[in-house]
């Protein structure tokens, strides 16, 4: 069982140096039990207690680094087995699997499609992490080759992938220091795959399709000098893998199994794009360190990076947008002017919407700590106050001339107090962001009158 606070402070110098930069050596304890801190931040503490403490602090799931040359993959190292009760670190990685068995032009252009596929959401890039090489040609020279080919083409991640240590070997000669994680790793090929792994100071995946099978290859490969593994449980149909990635968490995060605490691998097989995007969403949510698709559209990679950023938000603290005023489009001093709140969600939608109408307009984005409109306006954060204060200091009244300001419709019963707060027209706008258009082009006009 890992150790408590108190547990690791009995074992530590009690000099409340501050050496480690905390300012006792119970606080200093207090972060190792919370996994926040390494024992070798203290300078002065003995060799015995080093070791004791160890094994101990270390997280319960390894932390394990995919790729090199800045497109780096790090998974692992999550402490909690729900998001609220602290928060997720380390996004599951998203790769698309490619064939040694295509032609060269079906090769360039699927991977062309790889490379292309990231996308802008909510003012953030999200893209996939890894390509995923698998030899399914069965030969070495043609698994090598197309390694070639995928190591110039790409700088994404990369995923080698054969039961064959003769082919990993081949198509590594290709991947000098990008650090791959070479995958196809069972009961009986380790050896020769972990000595692979050691040599290259490359991360290995393991499968097997029982747990036990899975802890005792792990200790055997760790025994052989490899401790940075990803494990792949081998499960019967989407919801026996579920059930087997949730008792690999628990073991690691509960029992502090030390054999199944590494980050985990699950492949799609379902031929059915739909099904794949949504058992790969079901596994992102719980609890895969890295899902491979063979989709690679984006109209089929996007929704799962949609999912895997929503759920990889801290809940603590909400994605926002610098609380000021935003021109969009070529605005003048009749252009519409609105508000809305710094949610970036909400700012997002709304934006996005004002420059579907194709008419430029001020948007202001009141600070509300990154809450929506419902929200904000529910927990008194986004008041007639508020809302007067950010036109002051965004200097609105010297952005237009007709001091008429657009409000969210679902909080119409603050314009009153609004109006006479700040002496402006206050307009009641649409309650969803999808109605801003038709409300632009109908009920404004470019004098900023309603009709």
């Amino acid at each position: 069982m890992a150790l408590t606070g108190l547990d690791i402070y009995k074992l530590l110098p009690k000099t409340n140096c501050k050496k480690c930069g905390r300012p006792t050596c119970l606080a200093f304890a207090m972060q190792l039990a919370q996994k926040k801190a390494s024992v070798e931040e203290c300078p002065d503490i003995s060799e015995a207690s080093k070791q004791a403490l160890g094994a101990a602090s270390a997280p319960p799931i390894k932390l394990v680094t995919i790729g090199s040359n800045g497109r780096v993959l790090q998974i692992g190292e999550e402490n909690v087995l729900f998001r609220h009760e602290e928060k997720f670190y380390h996004p599951p990685g998203i790769a698309v699997a490619i064939s040694d068995n295509l032609t060269d032009k079906e090769f360039d252009s699927r991977l062309q499609k790889i490379n292309g596929l990231h996308f802008q959401r909510v003012g953030t890039e999200i893209s996939i992490d890894l390509v995923a090489l698998t030899n399914q040609s069965g030969d070495k020279v043609k698994f090598a080759q197309a390694a070639q080919k995928l190591a110039s083409g790409t700088k994404l991640a990369t995923i080698l992938i054969s039961e064959s240590p003769e082919a990993i070997g081949a198509a590594l000669e290709h991947f000098a220091k990008r650090r791959p994680l070479l995958y196809g790793t069972n009961s009986k090929n380790y050896e020769p795959m972990a000595k692979l792994a050691k040599e290259k100071n490359c991360p290995l995946g393991v499968y097997a399709t029982s747990l036990e099978e899975l802890a005792e290859l792990t200790e055997k490969i760790k025994a052989l000098g490899v401790n940075e593994l990803v494990i792949d449980y081998k499960g019967k149909g989407p919801k026996d893998v579920l059930h087997g990635l949730t008792k690999i968490r628990r073991c690691a995060l509960k029992k502090n199994f030390r054999p199944l605490g590494f980050p985990t691998i699950t492949f799609l097989e379902d031929e059915d794009h739909f099904q794949e995007i949504v058992q790969a969403a079901t596994y992102v949510a719980k609890y895969a360190g890295i899902v491979v698709l063979k989709s690679y559209e984006p109209w089929q990679v996007m929704p799962l990076l949609t999912v895997r950023q929503n759920i990889y938000t801290d809940p603590q603290k909400p994605v926002q947008v610098q609380p000021k005023l935003y021109e969009v489009g070529q605005v003048t001093e009749d252009s519409p002017a609105l508000f809305t709140t710094n949610f970036s969600l909400t700012y997002y939608s709304v934006e996005g919407e004002v420059e579907s109408s194709r008419i430029p307009t001020y948007i202001l984005a009141v600070n509300t700590e990154g809450t929506s409109v419902l929200t904000a306006y529910s927990g008194d954060k986004l008041n007639e106050k508020v809302v007067a204060k950010a036109m002051s200091a965004a200097q609105l009244e010297e952005k237009v001339k007709h001091k008429k300001l657009v409000i969210p419709g679902l909080v119409a019963v603050m314009s009153a107090k609004l109006r006479e707060e700040t002496g402006w027209d206050i307009l009641v706008g649409p309650k969803e962001a999808a109605g801003l258009p038709s409300y632009l082009k109908t009920t404004w006009d470019k004098h900023g009158k309603k009709d």
